[in-house]
């Protein structure tokens, strides 16, 4: 593509260009985090709890999903909805051992929470140094 190319795109041709496929499992039920436990003993896996109706976590999960670049065998990843779903949230901080925030990433690894960061400091990137 030459130079002169870049200046034909349409927005539509650069809105499809930011639009990266995340491989999200949604999280909703409380015997999941029994299949996530057991699941972490042999893949990462990373959950995210999204509000629905905070626009900086809207926002986080925005800049996160342009910069997610893994895939279901390196690490999995959940999303969590914890206004539709916060007695799963309550358990997820009660079980790793982690407190609440709201957005929230949080790595689980050999059944224990390695990681978790919250807000602004969520970056996808930072999945990279765990698979």
């Amino acid at each position: 593509m030459g130079l002169l190319d870049k200046f034909k795109k349409t927005a539509s041709d650069i809105a499809k260009e930011e639009i990266v496929e995340v491989p999200w499992h949604v999280l909703s039920e409380m015997k999941q985090l029994d299949e996530i436990t057991e699941e972490s003993k042999s893949t990462p896996v990373a959950i995210f709890k999204h509000s629905t109706t905070c626009g900086i976590s809207r926002m986080v999960l925005r800049n996160f999903e342009r910069g997610y670049t893994l895939n279901d065998n390196q690490i999995k990843l959940y999303f969590l909805d914890l206004k539709a779903n916060r007695d799963v949230s309550n358990e997820v901080a009660s079980r790793f051992q982690v407190i609440h925030q709201s957005p929230q990433l949080i790595v689980i690894k050999n059944e224990t929470a390695v990681f978790n960061e919250s807000h602004h400091s969520i970056q996808a990137a930072d999945l990279e140094r765990f698979v």
